[in-house]
């Protein structure tokens, strides 16, 4: 199995958790989901594995959102699933799917739990923030 990374090459956490993946020296599948939204089945799949409700998974933050009143407790899981495929942007990023687990890694820390590989390096955020110390090893 290989890693794969629902990416949005936009998004600060996504590239910070691509990077991170690549300084474990993994070369992942990169799916730029806004472009190529997963099928349903593979959306519903993925939420199972993370383990959280469906809406931990959908941006809230979007103004689709608000306007389609995501929050109200009428929608199915499967209406939800429908509406994040119409409206890939509410998929939350990144997620990491990798022979030891799949993650939403918010933050982008949280795929360092399910690497295969240890980091080969230091590693410092975009913003700055040290992640990961010349020997590899989480700060």
């Amino acid at each position: 199995m290989t890693t794969i990374i629902y990416h949005n090459p936009k998004c600060g956490t996504s590239r910070n958790t691509l990077a991170m993946i690549r300084n474990a020296g993994i070369e992942p599948e990169v799916i730029e989901y806004l472009k190529t939204p997963p099928s349903k089945q593979v959306l519903s799949e993925i939420v199972k594995a993370i383990g959280v409700p469906i809406r931990e998974v959908m941006r809230k933050k979007e103004t689709q959102y608000a306007e389609l009143q995501l929050d109200d407790a009428k929608w199915s899981d499967d209406a939800l699933l429908d509406i994040m495929l119409e409206h890939p942007v509410l998929i939350n990023r990144p997620i990491v799917i990798t022979p030891l687990g799949t993650r939403l890694c918010r933050p982008s820390e949280e795929v360092l739990a399910i690497l295969t590989s240890s980091q080969q390096g230091a590693f410092v955020k975009e913003d700055g923030e040290k992640v990961v110390d010349e020997q590899g090893r989480r700060i």
